[in-house]
């Protein structure tokens, strides 16, 4: 595969557009939301569902454009405010679990419906249990098949679930529910669900108080005898016990592991975007000072501030060039599941490094609310720990590399 690292015009047509509505509807609002987390931001999710998801203009229909856009999309929009982001009524993860690990009628009724529901709607993935958190093949919540009524039958407690909230409460949201259908059979006996919101039997318990990302919303849900029809299944129905010698089961844990492989290189350009907001503005600070930085200077000749910055932009120019080639990967329709891993643990590294320093290279100032630098220091702490920790995707890319299955390498 040939290396690109510019951006096609299509694509750069959608970064101006997003760039644009990141600095307008965005960062105008992005400490109130902060400081109010728990409550709806409401012109932003009527703005995204009347104007925002419109998107921008140009064609997006070929492998130069296609996923690199959307990554593009998302550190735009993160650049403005990554918490606004994930509170923007999308199908979102449970779109992308559909999208992975659904038939093409599936993905046909359950996508388009949504989407055309006509209000805003919020689609979310529901894995971690209290007791299964980075190993998903631990999960305890069951799906019982009820033959006489043709309905699964869903029990259990489901926590940190982005977009958890409106997607189980908001009419025409839905949650992709992960269970197993027989514990005995491992990995291959989980499944995924999608269960609409306001079901009978799903629970909204509470939403949780964060650090960062704080004007998302992160829910705790729970399923007591929760039925959904036998067509809400994603994928096969039948059960291929596991072999402890391979490191996945049947198609139906494999399909729902391949949602990460699309949702991850979104998540490193999230962080990517975060990064952006902290170096931009440390950069900005210093032009406003009149303090140069001195890109023809030896490193012996730079000061320790300018090569901490310019340390601050190879690390971010990093991480988006392994985001782009994981996400041109999925528009080619190749495989990515290394490239994936790489993009989130190399963005979820570096965006924390930048947004560290630039609390520490502004002093008192940028760790006081006076600026947003602080809190884009508590929104990249994230970016190491969902869609996989910073030590399972580290993991992963040592299996990968050695091709070594799970048995062989924890």
């Amino acid at each position: 595969m040939a290396i690109a690292f510019d951006i096609t015009e299509n694509t750069q047509l959608a970064k101006d557009h997003f760039n644009q509505v990141a600095r307008e509807q965005m960062r105008p609002i992005s400490r109130k939301y902060d400081d109010q987390e728990h409550d709806l931001p409401t012109e932003w999710v009527d703005w995204w569902w009347k104007e925002g998801r419109k998107g921008a203009p140009g064609k997006y229909d070929g492998p130069q454009d296609g996923f690199v856009t959307v990554c593009v999309q998302a550190e735009e929009l993160c650049w403005g405010d990554a918490g606004l982001y994930l509170r923007m009524p999308t199908p979102a993860l449970g779109g992308s679990a559909v999208g992975a690990a659904g038939t093409p009628e599936q993905r046909d009724k359950f996508l388009k419906a949504f989407r055309e529901d006509g209000q805003p709607i919020w689609g979310a993935m529901a894995i971690t249990e209290p007791g299964a958190g980075s190993d998903s093949a631990a999960i305890q919540t069951t799906a019982d098949w009820d033959e006489d009524a043709q309905e699964w039958v869903l029990n259990g407690t489901k926590i940190f679930c982005t977009a958890g909230e409106g997607a189980s409460t908001v009419a025409g949201g839905f949650v992709v529910v992960w269970a197993t259908v027989d514990k005995s059979a491992g990995r291959g006996g989980i499944k995924s669900f999608v269960v609409p919101a306001n079901t009978p039997g799903m629970t909204l318990v509470g939403t949780e108080d964060k650090l960062g990302i704080r004007a998302s919303d992160t829910a705790t849900l729970t399923f007591d005898n929760c039925r959904v029809p036998g067509e809400n299944l994603l994928g096969r129905r039948e059960v291929k016990k596991q072999d402890p010698a391979k490191s996945a089961g049947d198609k139906g844990f494999k399909g729902a592991m391949a949602t990460f492989d699309a949702s991850r290189p979104v998540v490193a350009a999230m962080a990517v975007g975060v990064g952006r907001a902290a170096l931009d503005f440390v950069k900005e600070e210093l032009a406003r000072q009149g303090v140069p930085l001195r890109y023809d200077a030896g490193p012996r000749e730079q000061t320790a501030l300018e090569r901490d910055v310019i340390e601050m932009e190879a690390e971010l120019q990093a991480a988006r060039l392994l985001t782009w080639r994981a996400a041109r990967l999925i528009s080619l329709g190749k495989p990515n599941n290394l490239e994936a891993s790489m993009a989130k643990a190399k963005a979820g590294l570096a965006v924390t490094g930048i947004t560290q320093k630039a609390v520490e290279l502004l002093g008192p100032v940028g760790y006081s609310k006076k600026l947003l630098v602080e809190k884009w220091m508590r929104d990249a702490k994230i970016n190491d720990i969902y869609e996989g920790t910073q030590q399972i995707n580290q993991l992963i890319i040592a299996r990968r590399i050695l091709d070594y299955p799970s048995a062989m390498l924890r």
